[in-house]
């Protein structure tokens, strides 16, 4: 039988679906997801001591998850492009529409600003958190958000007024 690190299991288990939803909103992919969720837990596995000790061990494992993504964008061999998308879940009819050009703003933004979007207001992450996972200053962090939010407004259009509802 195989030892594990004490407590990678048990935090694996808790945090596997999270970290797979925010995979799925950084890459809009499901197989790339899972694949990118896979690769976090090994690089969290091999080394469980540094990241139990971390101040915030999700924290981190985000972190690593942005990072595993934006270094999968940069490696040539990655071309791959869906050519089927499906929504996650069945969602009101009158929300699909708004949801799947969200879905599609959203993954029409550079690699950087998306992430910079999903960490911020989807995993509600602080600047300065975001900026320590890509690298960035705050001051470009807040500068991303400000004009990918301005690119997203621009492709919703009129259909922004009923998000807010």
């Amino acid at each position: 039988m195989v030892e594990h690190p004490h407590g990678f299991q048990e935090f694996a288990a808790a945090h596997s679906a999270d970290l797979f939803r925010t995979a799925r909103l950084l890459c809009k992919d499901w197989h790339l997801a899972e694949d990118l969720v896979q690769t976090t837990l090994g690089k969290l596995y091999a080394s469980w001591r540094r990241v139990q000790r971390a101040d915030s061990p999700e924290a981190y494992a985000r972190t690593v998850l942005t990072r595993t993504y934006l270094s999968h964008l940069r490696k040539s061999s990655n071309r791959e492009t869906p050519r089927e998308r499906l929504p996650d879940a069945v969602a009101a009819e009158s929300d699909r529409a708004l949801r799947m050009t969200l879905l599609d703003a959203l993954a029409g933004l550079p690699a950087r600003d998306r992430a910079v979007l999903v960490l911020r207001y989807w995993e509600d992450q602080s600047v300065e958190d975001v900026a320590s996972a890509l690298r960035l200053s705050p001051g470009a962090v807040r500068n991303r958000s400000m004009r990918a939010m301005a690119k997203l407004r621009e492709a919703l259009g009129d259909q922004l007024e009923s998000l807010h509802r």
